[in-house]
C-alpha cells in the first residue's frame, strides 16, 4: 500500500510539474481504434504526457479491458462489471457484452508494455527505476525522449542513472543538434555493448528508420565508437576463449590426476577410472538430497559436505577393487585392462539398477549460481571459478601428500623402483592400496566438482576416460607436474582450436598432436628419473 502510494505521489507531482495534457477522445481512439503504426505511436505520446489518466487507459488495455461503441468511442469495463467512459471515467449504460472488444495485436501489446514500463522511471524503487529504463532502451521510441530526459535529472542513483543515460543517449542519435548527437555517441561508445555497435552502424549507414548522418564529426565519432567497441568485443571473446580453455584444463586435470597416481605407481591401465568419476558425482547427490531433507537451511553448504564423502566413496570403491582384483593381476597389463573395463561396466549397471538410467538433477547451490561479469560480452560463472580454484588446492594437496609425508615417501619409493622399496623394508602390497585409494579418491573430487557444471548419469565417466589417459601420457606417467601442464595445455590448445576450426577437427588435431608428440618424445613433457628407467 506505501509502494502504491508513493508511486501514485511521484506520478502526481510528475503531473503537476510537467505541461501534460489531459486524455482525450481522440487519443483514445487513436490508441485504440488505428492501425498498428498509428496506435503504437499514440500509446508513447500517452506515455511521455505521464498523466494518471494515461496510466489508466494503458493497463486497461494491457487488460484487455476496452470496448468500442458504434459511435467510435472508447468504453473501459471496471472491475465491477460496469462499462465507463476510457477518457472521463463516467458511467455509461450498456452491455459490455454487446460492444466490439478493441484487439491487441502482439505489436501494440508489446508497445503497451514499455510505455508502462515508462511510468515505472518514476517509481520509489532505484532497482524498478533501472529495470525500467533498460527495458526502454531495447527499443527506444523517440516520442519518451522529453521523459526520459526528465527522469535522468532527477535521478540520484548512480546505477539507475547510468541505465537511463544510456536510454537517454540512445533516443538523443536522433536529435536534430549535431553536438548533441556528438555527445549521445561519445556516451555510447564507452558502453562497450554489442547492441549498441548495432545501434551505431545503423545510425551510421541510416538503417535506424532515420536518415544517415550527415554531420562529418558525427560521423568520425559514430565510426570511431564502432571500431573501439568491435575491439573490446574482440578482447571479450578472446578472454572468453581463455577463460574455457582453463576452466576445460583444470576439469581434465581433476579428472586425469587420480589415474595419473595410480597409473604411474603401478602401471595398472584402469578403464573404470571414469566410473570412479561417476561414484563421486553420484555421492554428491547423494549428500544434496540428504541435506536438502534433514537441514535444508544449510542446503547452499551442501557441496562443502559432499567433498569428504566423494572421496571416501570412490576411494572405497577403489580399494575393493584393487584388494577384489586388480592385486591378483599385477604385472599383466592385458588382463588388468580387461578386468577393469570388466569392473567399469559392473559399477555403471549397479548405479543403474539403483538410481535409473536417467540422469539425476544436482542443483548449484546459491553461491555458486550466477557470474561475475567483466565486460559487456563476458561473464564469468561462479561454479566455474570454483572448480578452477579447487583443481589447484587438489593439486598442492596431492603434492604435499606426495612430498611431505611417509605414505608419500614410500609410494615414491615404489614407483621409482618397487624391487628395492620392498628390500629395503616398505610394504609395497599395502602401498599398492593406499595409492590406488587415493587415485579413487582424487577422481571422486574430480566427480563432486564435474556435478556442478554437467549432467549426472551412469555414463558420466564415459566422457572423461580418454581424456584423463592423454593427459596423463602428454604429460609423463608419474610425474604430478607432467599432468598439471598436459591438462592446462590440451584444455587451452582444444579451446583455441574450437573457436578457430570447430569441435570436431579440434578434436583431431588434439589427437593427431600427441600421437607426434609420443612419436617423438615416448617418455612424455616429464620423465620419469629413477633406477628403473636408468
Amino acid at each position: 500500500m506505501l509502494r502504491r502510494s508513493l508511486a501514485t505521489g511521484l506520478l502526481l507531482a510528475l503531473a503537476a510539474a510537467l505541461p501534460a495534457h489531459a486524455l482525450t477522445p481522440e487519443q483514445a481512439r487513436r490508441a485504440a481504434a488505428d492501425d498498428n503504426e498509428s496506435r503504437i505511436a499514440a500509446l508513447f505520446e500517452l506515455a511521455a504526457e505521464a498523466t494518471p489518466e494515461a496510466r489508466n487507459f494503458l493497463v486497461r488495455m494491457a487488460d484487455d479491458a476496452l470496448k468500442l461503441d458504434p459511435q467510435g468511442r472508447v468504453l473501459a469495463v471496471d472491475e465491477a462489471g460496469a462499462l465507463v467512459d476510457a477518457v472521463s471515467g463516467a458511467a455509461v449504460a450498456g452491455d459490455p457484452a454487446a460492444l466490439e472488444d478493441v484487439v491487441t495485436p502482439n505489436r501494440v501489446g508489446a508497445a503497451v508494455q514499455a510505455a508502462l514500463a515508462a511510468f515505472d522511471l518514476f517509481a520509489p524503487e532505484a532497482a524498478t527505476r533501472r529495470s525500467a529504463a533498460l527495458t526502454l532502451g531495447a527499443d527506444p521510441q523517440p516520442a519518451l525522449l522529453p521523459l526520459v530526459r526528465r527522469a535522468a535529472a532527477a535521478e540520484a542513483d548512480p546505477q539507475a542513472l547510468q541505465a537511463l543515460s544510456g536510454l537517454k543517449a540512445r533516443l538523443e542519435l536522433g536529435a536534430p543538434e549535431a553536438a548533441t548527437r556528438l555527445a549521445a555517441v561519445a556516451l555510447l561508445a564507452e558502453s562497450r555493448e554489442p547492441a549498441v555497435r548495432a545501434l551505431l552502424a545503423a545510425r551510421l549507414g541510416g538503417d535506424d528508420g532515420l536518415p544517415a548522418e550527415t554531420d562529418a564529426k558525427v560521423r568520425a565519432a559514430l565510426a570511431a565508437g564502432i571500431d573501439t567497441i568491435a575491439r573490446t568485443l574482440k578482447l571479450g571473446e578472446t578472454l572468453g576463449t581463455l577463460f574455457s580453455g582453463i576452466s576445460l584444463g583444470s576439469i581434465l586435470l581433476l579428472a586425469a590426476l587420480g589415474l595419473a597416481i595410480t597409473y604411474g605407481l603401478m602401471g595398472v591401465i584402469n578403464m573404470a577410472h571414469g566410473e570412479l568419476i561417476m561414484v563421486g558425482a553420484y555421492a554428491t547427490w547423494a549428500v544434496q538430497n540428504a541435506v536438502r531433507a534433514l537441514a535444508p537451511g544449510w542446503f547452499d553448504w551442501y557441496p562443502l559436505l559432499a567433498l569428504p564423502v566423494a572421496f571416501a566413496s570412490a576411494g572405497a570403491v577403489g580399494i575393493l577393487m584393487e584388494r577384489l582384483v586388480i592385486r591378483h593381476l599385477y604385472g599383466r597389463p592385458l588382463e588388468t585392462l580387461l578386468a577393469t573395463w570388466g569392473l567399469s561396466l559392473i559399477l555403471m549397471q549397479t548405479v543403474r539398477s539403483l538410481f535409473g538410467a536417467q540422469n539425476v538433477q544436482v542443483e548449484n547451490a546459491a553461491w555458486l549460481s550466477g557470474g561475475v561479469e567483466v565486460l559487456a560480452n563476458l561473464t564469468l560463472p561462479y561454479n566455474r571459478l570454483a572448480i578452477i580454484v579447487f583443481a589447484g588446492a587438489v593439486v598442492v594437496a596431492v603434492s604435499l601428500l606426495l612430498t611431505r609425508t611417509r605414505l608419500g615417501l614410500d609410494v615414491r619409493a615404489v614407483t621409482q623402483n618397487r624391487r628395492m622399496a620392498g628390500c629395503m623394508g616398505v610394504n609395497t602390497p599395502r602401498i599398492d592400496m593406499w595409492a590406488f585409494g587415493l587415485g579413487s579418491g582424487v577422481a571422486g573430487l574430480a566427480g563432486c566438482a564435474l556435478s556442478q557444471v554437467g549432467n549426472v548419469g551412469p555414463d558420466l565417466g564415459q566422457a572423461y576416460i580418454v581424456d584423463s589417459f592423454m593427459v596423463v601420457v602428454l604429460g609423463g606417467v608419474g610425474q604430478l607436474i607432467g599432468t598439471v601442464y598436459a591438462g592446462l595445455g590440451l584444455g587451452l590448445g582444444s579451446k583455441f582450436l574450437e573457436a578457430w576450426q570447430g569441435a570436431v577437427l579440434a578434436k583431431i588435431a588434439v589427437l593427431v598432436f600427441i600421437i607426434a608428440f609420443i612419436q617423438k618424445r615416448p617418455q612424455g613433457l616429464f620423465a620419469l628419473k629413477g633406477r628403473v628407467i636408468d
